[in-house]
């Protein structure tokens, strides 16, 4: 039998030794599910009040709070987890936030080192679940090695690239005496650009040859870097595209208007049809989202060359400067969209007059997170023109981001209104993400597309050559029954909502969620468009 180790004195713990070394180290936010083997964090938020503390009653709120906290804020926080389970509800926009390159430090607490050998029934492997989404993972065994590896995650998590650092914390590794704080990493120096790449690359738009030049990642997300590639594309005559779902992109008037690729492979296919050369820039190769029969994976066409401008460890804005050199434009020489503000709609709410309703409506500096799927198809032609926002997206494909990316963008900047778009489907994955808005006075206003059905799924049953589907196969993707009510689950957490079915109905409601602090929900009903 194992005696009982006695707690430490809570001044001199693993957990305020670890809080003070992420603070130390520019983390200031963690986005918190925690349980009995997170205590000792959790007390040590009193004796540090310089970190913020926020919980979420789901870990998948958690881990997309601080997905979209890290890409408006440009520096990481936290998240505390409870061992492998809560790890494993928090995968899904663990994923996502792996896809879009964010920097995240993700804390997961385990059992304490000498419980470990009894297999207690919430122990599970954790290091193994965690690697999948992780490109760094450390698991310190003694009080003196966490405040160390605290410093070490937040500077992997940074990186660049961006990724998930996850740091497992055994409990009494929490609460034995440690030293104190650790100093802050040395974030690593990005990769200079390659001469000879950027010459490649200046070549191929120079050839005269049809060249698609695609642009994502860290460039999207800066408007002059944008803009500096937007010229460079355009005096050589090539084609601009934006990857299919960035993780955060400037548009608006005054601002590239750059098309993204499609989501539909057929359709991105035609895009880039007989280009010579592609040249990515800050972004990956294009591929299908899924595989279909008779059709390619590949979307690059036959023949083509790509030019990677630079990898995802590199100085993305030092080799868009270079190209620009190489080819003698600045971002001054952009074509920047024009203001297009429409007028407000009126009529029965359909997805492109819900469109239009936010293009009318949409306030400077708007954060718009888009998870709409398929109400939200008109989405991005009717916001070209309207006011400078900025635009987050679902990047790794696993619904059920829109409503926690909106929470943690709010916290990030909380002088910016944000406007979440969401689908009926996606929102019920992370519905109590607005609980987490109201208890922290977010200024997030949240359009739900209730169309009552998966519709996005009715399409790809078709696609995928499966057929157009019976009763039976239809109704796996039917929410019509019983309907679901978002005014009642938005009242239930504490946000405002109402439910709107015409076009002005809709203007009315996002100006009086404008007008009023906090979090609002706003149920449109709009039919599918599939």
């Amino acid at each position: 039998m194992t005696a009982p180790i006695p707690a430490a004195d809570p001044s001199s713990n693993g957990a305020r030794a670890l809080i003070h070394t992420l603070l130390d180290s520019g983390v200031e936010v963690c986005f918190a599910n925690p349980g009995t083997s997170e205590m000792h964090f959790v007390a040590a938020l009193d004796e540090v009040p310089a970190m913020r503390g926020v919980l979420a009653l789901f870990e998948g709120v958690a881990t997309g709070a601080a997905d979209g906290y890290a890409r408006m804020a440009g520096r990481p926080a936290a998240t505390l987890l409870h061992l492998g389970s809560g790890l494993g509800n928090g995968l899904a926009n663990l994923h996502n936030a792996r896809r879009a390159r964010t920097p995240l430090v993700n804390i997961v607490g385990d059992h304490a080192t000498h419980h470990k050998r009894f297999d207690a029934p919430l122990d599970s492997d954790l290091v193994s679940i965690a690697r999948g989404v992780s490109s760094w993972i450390e698991a310190p065994q003694t009080p003196d090695a966490l405040a160390p590896a605290a410093a070490a995650a937040v500077a992997a998590a940074v990186g660049p690239p961006g990724q998930v650092a996850t740091l497992v914390l055994p409990a009494d590794v929490s609460w034995g005496a440690a030293p104190g704080p650790a100093p802050a990493v040395a974030p690593t120096v990005p990769a200079a650009p390659d001469p000879a790449v950027i010459d490649a690359a200046a070549a191929a738009l120079r050839s005269g040859e049809r060249t698609v030049v695609l642009v994502g990642g860290r460039v999207v997300a800066d408007p002059t870097l944008l803009a500096t590639v937007a010229a460079a594309a355009a005096a050589a005559g090539a084609q601009l595209l934006s990857e299919t779902f960035p993780a955060r992109m400037a548009r608006g008037a005054g601002r590239v208007a750059a098309d993204r690729l499609s989501y539909l492979a057929e359709f991105a296919e035609m895009q880039l049809d007989g280009a010579a050369h592609l040249v990515l820039v800050d972004t990956r190769s294009p591929v299908s989202f899924f595989a279909y029969p008779d059709k390619a994976s590949d979307l690059v066409p036959a023949g083509c060359r790509v030019h990677e401008l630079v990898a995802a460890d590199g100085d993305a804005a030092a080799a868009v400067a270079a190209l620009g050199d190489a080819l003698g434009v600045s971002a001054a020489d952009a074509s920047l969209a024009p203001t297009d503000i429409p007028s407000r709609p009126d009529g029965p709410l359909t997805g492109e007059s819900l469109a239009v309703a936010l293009a009318a409506c949409m306030a400077e500096g708007t954060i718009l997170v888009d998870e709409g799927n398929t109400s939200g198809l008109f989405v991005a032609g009717r916001t070209v023109g309207a006011a400078p926002h900025d635009l987050l997206c679902l990047t790794g494909g696993a619904i059920g981001i829109g409503l926690p990316l909106a929470a943690g963008a709010a916290v990030a900047c909380p002088d910016r209104p944000v406007v979440c778009l969401e689908s009926d489907g996606s929102a019920m994955y992370t519905v109590q993400a607005l609980w987490t808005q109201a208890r922290e006075g977010l200024d997030v206003t949240t359009v739900v597309c209730n169309n009552r059905s998966y519709a996005v799924l009715n399409m790809e049953l078709g696609r995928v050559g499966a057929g157009a589907g019976g009763p039976r196969a239809r109704a796996m993707f039917d929410l019509a029954e019983p309907p679901l009510d978002f005014v009642a689950l938005a009242t239930g957490c504490g946000v405002p909502a109402s439910r709107v079915d015409t076009a002005e109905g809709l203007c009315a409601a996002l100006d009086r969620a404008a007008a009023e602090p906090g979090p609002h929900l706003i149920e449109a009903m709009v039919p599918p468009l599939v």
